[in-house]
């Protein structure tokens, strides 16, 4: 079954996506510190997240130019 979701739309979508991710990483992050805890994964998991973002809103802009 072919989705009625545009390659535009899934980027837009991934993005938003990918933005909500970054942002709930960066306050686990806060509270892993915050408790003294180790945060190494989390912050190797939000570097991960990161480029992933730039890989789509990369994407984004081939597609639109």
């Amino acid at each position: 079954m072919v989705s009625p979701e545009t390659e535009l739309q899934m980027l837009n979508r991934h993005i938003r996506t990918g933005a909500r991710h970054i942002s709930r990483q960066r306050e686990i992050i806060d509270r892993l510190i915050e408790l003294g805890a180790p945060a190494e994964q989390a912050l190797e998991l939000l570097d991960l997240f990161e480029v992933t973002q730039a890989l789509h809103v990369a994407h984004r802009e081939r597609l639109l130019n």
